[in-house]
């Protein structure tokens, strides 16, 4: 298609937003809107957390704020959500953690918006969450 090729010349390499929930969650009675809103609180905690960051001053300028990239992916279980964070810690990908409370259920975490190319090799084996 030759919109999509002309679109791709554009943003060969957009800035993105992974959001990492736990796919156990509705095993253990979860509802779909609370685990929507884990996701969330994660994205919204990672940009503001992170909002002097020129990527992030860049995915939420008004230029770019109604084309952002956001890709939902799924870990197992709570073992699985701390493997991958301590991943992205060690190959500095910057992000944040969400922790329900008053529980302090760890539950879901996103990434600050960075580049795919930044992140693909730490997140390329997660499933879309589904």
């Amino acid at each position: 298609n030759h919109k999509m090729a002309e679109k791709e010349e554009v943003l060969p390499d957009p800035l993105v937003q992974h959001i990492v929930l736990r796919a156990d969650l509705s095993k253990l009675k979860w509802s779909l809107g609370s685990i929507i809103a884990q996701g969330c609180h994660a994205a919204i905690c990672a940009v503001v957390e992170h909002q002097d960051s020129p990527e992030v001053k860049a995915y939420t300028s008004s230029e770019h704020l109604h084309s952002m990239h956001k890709v939902v992916v799924q870990v197992p279980d709570e073992a699985g959500l701390q493997a991958l964070a301590q991943t992205l810690s060690e190959a500095s990908v910057r992000h944040s953690v969400w922790r329900e409370q008053p529980e302090n259920i760890f539950t879901c975490l996103a990434t600050v918006p960075v580049r795919r190319s930044t992140v693909h090799q730490a997140l390329k084996a997660l499933k879309l969450m589904r």
